[in-house]
C-alpha cells in the first residue's frame, strides 16, 4: 500500500511546546517561505487571522525555528482545536503532546 502525498511530507514538529515563544498579538509578517500567498500580515488580535496564520506556519514550517518563532505554546493549546490541519499533522502533533490530545 502506497502512502497518501499528505503521509509523505517530512512535517515539522518541534520537540517541546516549550520551545514555542512567538508573539500572542499584533502584527506578523511572515516571510514568502511560509506564506507565498499576498496576505502574508496577519492580525493576530482577530482571533481569524491569528487561526489562519497558526494554520500556515503549522502546514509550512521547514523547520523547528519556524514554529518557534513564530507560534506560542499557550495560544496553540487554546486555540487547537479550532485549527483546521491535515489528519496526518494534528495525528503526529497530538502524538507528541498528550496535552494538545486532551484538548482535542
Amino acid at each position: 500500500m502506497s502512502l497518501s502525498y499528505e503521509e509523505r511530507i517530512p512535517w515539522t514538529v518541534p520537540e517541546t511546546l516549550d520551545e514555542l515563544t512567538g508573539p500572542t498579538h499584533g502584527v506578523v509578517h511572515l516571510p514568502k517561505h511560509l506564506d507565498w500567498s499576498e496576505q502574508r500580515v496577519y492580525d493576530l488580535d482577530d482571533p481569524k487571522d491569528l487561526g489562519v496564520m497558526y494554520e500556515v506556519v503549522i502546514r509550512e514550517a521547514a523547520t523547528p525555528a519556524d514554529l518557534d518563532r513564530y507560534l506560542d505554546a499557550a495560544t496553540l493549546r487554546r486555540i487547537w482545536r479550532r485549527l483546521w490541519l491535515p489528519r496526518t499533522v494534528r495525528t503526529l502533533w497530538e502524538a507528541r503532546f498528550d496535552d494538545l490530545r486532551a484538548v482535542a
